[in-house]
C-alpha cells in the first residue's frame, strides 16, 4: 500500500481502542473498540491484533436483525440473548454484522503464517455488556452493535483499513 493514505478509510488505533472513518483526511465518524487481549501482532495462533493497510473483503450480514447471532460466518438463527449467553458461558460471540478483512501487505499481513484474512480476522458485534476501549478480543475488532450497524451502512467492499 502507498505511503500516502487514501481519500477515503478506516483507521483503527490500537493505543487509544478507537476506530475512524476517515474522508479526506478528516474523521468523520469514530467509536470505541475492543482489539486483541494479547496485544498486536500477526502471527496464526497468536490472538493478537494485526496491524497494517487492510481492506473489507466481505460484509456479511446485511439483512440480518439486530443481534444476530453468527457462527462460521453464516446466521445461527439465533438472536442473542441474557439467556442465550447463560447458556453458552465463555462463547465468542460474533453478533449483528461482520466486516471481514484482508491484508494487503505480502509478509506482514498477508500469505503464509501472518494472512488476515485465514486467520478470520473481522470486525464485528459483540454483546453490549462488553468492554471497549480496552483489548478484550481474540484478535478482532469488537463493536457495539448500534454503532456497527451505522458504520456497516457507511462502508463498501474494498474500502482500505489502517490497523496501527
Amino acid at each position: 500500500m502507498t505511503q500516502t493514505p487514501p481519500r477515503r478509510y478506516l483507521r483503527v488505533t490500537l493505543d487509544d481502542q478507537r476506530l475512524q472513518l476517515i474522508e479526506q483526511g478528516e474523521p468523520q465518524l469514530e467509536y470505541p473498540v475492543s482489539t486483541g487481549a494479547a496485544g498486536p501482532g500477526e502471527r496464526d495462533g497468536s490472538g493478537c491484533t494485526p496491524r497494517g493497510w487492510h481492506r473489507i473483503r466481505i460484509r456479511i450480514g446485511a439483512d440480518c436483525p439486530l443481534n444476530t447471532v453468527f457462527v462460521g460466518r453464516r446466521p445461527t438463527g439465533e438472536i442473542y440473548s441474557p439467556e442465550l449467553a447463560a447458556s453458552a458461558p465463555g462463547r465468542d460471540w460474533i453478533l449483528t454484522r461482520i466486516l471481514w478483512l484482508t491484508g494487503l501487505e505480502p509478509g506482514c499481513n498477508r500469505g503464509g503464517a501472518v494472512d488476515t484474512l485465514r486467520r478470520y480476522i473481522y470486525i464485528h458485534g459483540c454483546p453490549d455488556s462488553e468492554p471497549m476501549g480496552v483489548p478484550a478480543s481474540h484478535g478482532c475488532i469488537r463493536m457495539r452493535n448500534a454503532d456497527l450497524l451505522e458504520l456497516f451502512e457507511q462502508v463498501e467492499t474494498g474500502l482500505p483499513v489502517l490497523i496501527r
